[in-house]
């Protein structure tokens, strides 16, 4: 049977770190099929990548030991193997610009605190463009060595089929495509030598130490510098107010005519131009993870979009010449479908419970009827097994064990799937809370996996709250 990544992961942090780690967790996947675990022995953690995808990752490791070399802060590699598809990286922490945005801004609005952070991203973005593009083996770019024609007319496409089509918006496909093309002869207009990031916003940036540190670039290619400004500033659910994004714009190109010689007025005139294909792309990866996935977190952001493009549109600053795909817009914009996505969803909590049968299934505290019940003792059970009965569900032994049986894999498939169908239900129709329960002979090895997996399900597709409460272990 092959390993299962959590285990060549932590056989690799072993070689690197001369310990077996005591736990090995696996992190809320985002939009991506890489998958991230955090490993850790006493104080020593590490953040371990799989990803099948070797090209991608060659992409991002001769990024990151070219970007160490200039001095820009992104992650450290400790080890890898490049033919399992695994590395180590050094582990920066959960605070991202956007979770710590969002908790003040919930508080206190835009803040001047956030601004400034803010302008310290700015600040650091040209670096990456000019310095970081500087020697750049840009032959390894996965999947394009540059943001040309071809790959502007991908993201377009992109758009088209997972957007448009989907979202049911009418359109006349050959008028579309004739502006299409007029739109990418006019982005090709830009200088594009530098390095173009790709996905340069605040998810992709991380708050560790008091410093930023940046991330996911493995996209990144050469490029025109305006892209990755319209990533940041047009963010959707960071909503900046657009004064904000008026006085970011500014205070980039201030750091930027510190390296290069810019034509401000030029730049700004390009600028709205790649705000909208960013936009576009993004409502293409709304459309994809949201509409044909199913992964409704991704259909929250379509709203903040789509408000972004009706104040462009009403501010006449996108590019002219493109009738069919104005009137698509002015559309969308109009359509209460797509604006009302996110109100019925962000109420619903499920909670995930372990317990042993021994003392009996958990109450619901909501009076809702406890919801699902899971009864895994026809599992292999850990407990039975003499290195493994001291150990629990929470711990890497136990992990890799259950990772190993088919049996459990089947069964965690089929519940998740079962509860994804609820919840899918549930959100459509504004409830607000869901009770999710696994049982065991003494709730401690293969109740605590399960109700892990489905903590880690949960949080993954849908992107709404979940409480986990592992019963019998709390009582110790």
């Amino acid at each position: 049977m092959n390993d299962t990544p959590s285990m060549l992961l932590s056989r690799l942090y072993q070689k690197w770190s001369g310990s077996w780690p005591e736990r090995c967790e696996q992190l809320p996947q985002s939009g991506s099929d890489r998958r991230y675990f955090r490993l850790g022995h006493q104080q020593i953690t590490a953040i371990g990548a799989f990803n099948t995808d070797l090209s991608e990752n060659l992409a991002f490791t001769t990024f990151t030991r070219h970007f160490l070399s200039k001095g820009l802060a992104v992650p450290t590699i400790l080890a890898e193997e490049t033919d399992q598809g695994i590395y180590l990286l050094s582990d920066l922490g959960d605070t991202t610009l956007y979770s710590w945005l969002t908790g003040l801004r919930e508080k206190d609005g835009f803040t001047s605190e956030i601004i400034k952070r803010y302008e310290m991203v700015v600040e650091q973005l040209p670096l990456f463009q000019v310095q970081g593009g500087n020697g750049l083996d840009f032959s390894v770019c996965y999947p394009r060595a540059a943001f040309d024609s071809r790959s502007m007319h991908w993201d377009l496409n992109y758009f088209k089929y997972y957007f448009l089509k989907l979202a049911r918006i009418p359109f006349d496909e050959q008028k579309l495509e004739d502006d299409f093309g007029r739109f990418s002869r006019l982005l090709l207009q830009s200088d594009g030598q530098y390095f173009l990031y790709r996905d340069f916003q605040s998810r992709n940036i991380m708050i560790h130490d008091d410093r930023l540190w940046f991330i996911d670039y493995q996209g990144g290619r050469k490029g025109a510098l305006p892209y990755d400004l319209a990533s940041l500033l047009y963010d959707a659910k960071a909503d900046i107010p657009d004064e904000v994004r008026l006085y970011l714009l500014e205070h980039y190109l201030d750091k930027l005519e510190s390296l290069i010689t810019i034509d401000r007025t030029e730049f700004k005139k390009q600028f709205y131009g790649f705000v909208l294909i960013r936009i576009l792309q993004a409502l293409g990866t709304y459309g994809f993870r949201g509409f044909y996935e199913q992964k409704n977190h991704f259909l929250l952001s379509i709203p903040y979009a789509l408000s972004n493009l009706r104040n462009l549109l009403a501010a006449g600053l996108l590019p002219e010449g493109m009738p069919e795909l104005y009137s698509i817009l002015n559309h969308m914009v109009n359509k209460p479908e797509l604006l009302e996505y996110g109100q019925k969803h962000i109420n619903l909590t499920v909670s995930v419970w372990s317990f042993s049968y021994l003392k009996g299934i958990p109450s619901d505290p909501t009076g809702n009827g406890g919801g699902f019940v899971f009864d895994c003792r026809g599992l292999p059970n850990p407990g039975r097994i003499d290195t493994l009965k001291a150990y629990t569900g929470n711990d890497a032994p136990v992990i890799e064990y259950l990772e190993q049986q088919e049996v459990v894999s089947e069964f965690a498939a089929g519940t998740q799937a079962l509860v994804g169908l609820t919840i899918n239900n549930y959100l459509m129709r504004g409830f607000n809370h869901l009770m999710v329960s696994f049982g065991c002979t003494g709730g401690k090895h293969r109740s605590v996996y399960l109700a892990n997996q489905m903590k880690n399900y949960i949080e993954n597709k849908f992107k709404i709250k979940v409480i986990l409460n592992h019963r019998e272990q709390s009582l110790q």
